[in-house]
């Protein structure tokens, strides 16, 4: 026959199960009285915070609270102490036993009237990385919201829907450099795909790139067509996939209006076509009857004798000049898009044998290896070799060296250029010499601003001109 179990003995049974609960669950337990005074710390204050239980209890809990946080945590004592029905969840900075602050959350609730627990039950957890989680999150933010609303370039963030055999792509924000280059707001756009902001066409023209980054899963670059205005028609952007989960979620678009750039290449693609044809024109129309001038001149210079004869063989040779010189300007071009290693001792030894340099004289200070067009670079040093002994006289001596490590110096002991002359001389027709085209310096500064580098003119080291050739600039090729 079962004995009955007193009343006591129920009590005692259920305060050694809910102890034992509180003991062994991961959460901590704590238990207050209505002072704040700490009467029972589980076991599990070790693991989170450091103490032992025997070091809180007989403690008021407002030592250990962060003092920013301890008027937070007296105003959720004193709610449920105020209305023992309801329950209330704060978090507050906890000392650590090894001075640190933890972060925790507790919820609180009035158990005053419970004989076993007698006092206020706090059920805590350490959130400390999540709070950490979350202040990095809010920088993130921060920093992605002043990226977004101070970038010049235009930014859009496409929101990407997988389904089961399609993906559609709808527009979440654009940034204010968009809406104001665009004229299209958020508010326009939002949940909307791009076929419903931009039509049927230009729609499909946008989505084919959204797709075409989502498939490979890595940002892409292109230029788009995308009439929005006048003034903004064409687009270089980069698009970029965020991946969450393994997953591509969203798109991000940087996008920068280029129309400008774009319209004025188009106008100098049709100025270098109208410059080849007048340069065809040039080298056939009128180098032919040219030649035939020459060839005429000549035969009749051999068979007459006339004061007029030379005088009309020598402007032959100058247009013909000119005509080698205006041909070689305007087929140099802008930019250098091919280069190799060269050598500036053959290079410049090279050019000095093609050049008729009478009894001048050459010396190559240094050597050194750089990269170039050494065809088109042939025409700088003829140039500077011709100019050198036009100025300087038919014993001149030119010098080619480094300068300054990352550059090329050519001078003469000539009779040097003026300072205020030294602008003039680059002017295309301009020329102090009797004969010449001006246009060789014009050639040697156009073909050296190609290549990237600059062309400055000082004194020579003898009193003659210094041509100086500076690479620092040199563009990246590869």
């Amino acid at each position: 026959m079962e004995e009955d179990t007193t009343p006591r003995e129920k009590d005692k049974h259920g305060a050694d199960w809910y102890r034992t609960l509180v003991e062994e669950v991961n959460d901590l337990a704590t238990v207050v009285d209505s002072d704040g005074t700490i009467t029972y710390v589980s076991p599990a204050v070790t693991r989170v915070l450091g103490y032992d239980p025997d070091d809180l209890i007989g403690h008021e809990g407002y030592e250990f609270v962060h003092p920013e946080d301890r008027e937070r945590n007296a105003d959720a004592l004193e709610t449920v102490l105020s209305d023992p029905s309801e329950s209330k969840t704060v978090e507050v900075r906890f000392r650590h036993a090894d001075g640190s602050w933890r972060w925790i959350e507790s919820t609180m609730r009035n158990r005053l009237d419970d004989d076993i627990i007698d006092g206020i039950l706090l059920s805590s957890r350490d959130i400390t990385e999540r709070k950490e989680y979350e202040a990095e999150a809010r920088e993130l933010a921060e920093e992605y919201e002043a990226l977004l609303n101070n970038v010049e370039d235009a930014i859009f963030l496409i929101n990407v829907e997988k389904r089961e055999e399609s993906v559609r792509f709808e527009f979440e924000r654009l940034s204010p450099s968009y809406e104001r280059q665009t004229g299209i707001t958020t508010e326009d756009v939002q949940g909307q795909t791009p076929r419903d902001v931009f039509g049927e066409e230009q729609g499909a023209e946008l989505e084919a790139n959204y797709h075409r980054c989502v498939n490979v899963g890595e940002p892409i670059s292109y230029q788009e067509a995308l009439r929005v205005d006048e003034g903004a028609r064409f687009w270089q952007t980069k698009l970029a996939p965020v991946v969450n989960d393994g997953e591509i979620t969203r798109l991000i678009g940087i996008t920068r209006n280029v129309t400008e750039r774009v319209e004025r290449e188009r106008q100098l693609r049709q100025q270098n076509a109208r410059l080849e044809e007048f340069a065809s024109v040039v080298s056939h129309d009128l180098r032919n009857p040219l030649n035939v001038a020459q060839g005429r001149a000549t035969l009749l210079d051999e068979q007459v004798e006339s004061d007029h004869l030379k005088p009309l063989v020598r402007a032959l040779d100058r247009m013909e000049a000119i005509v080698e010189d205006t041909l070689t300007l305007a087929r140099q071009g802008d930019t250098i898009s091919e280069t190799e290693s060269v050598s500036l001792t053959d290079l410049v030894g090279k050019c000095w044998g093609t050049v008729d340099t009478e009894d001048a004289n050459i010396e190559i200070v240094d050597e050194m290896t750089f990269e170039g067009d050494p065809d088109r670079l042939r025409h700088v040093f003829e140039n500077l070799f011709r100019n050198a002994v036009e100025h300087g006289g038919s014993d001149v001596t030119v010098r080619v060296g480094c300068h300054d490590e990352q550059g090329i110096y050519v001078e003469d002991d000539g009779s040097g250029i003026p300072v205020e002359k030294r602008d003039e001389v680059f002017e295309p027709g301009h020329s102090s010499a009797r004969g010449g085209t001006g246009f060789g310096l014009t050639i040697v500064k156009r073909i050296v601003e190609a290549h990237g580098w600059e062309l400055s003119i000082t004194d020579g080291t003898d009193g003659g001109a210094r041509f100086e050739i500076e690479m620092a600039k040199q563009k990246d090729f590869a």
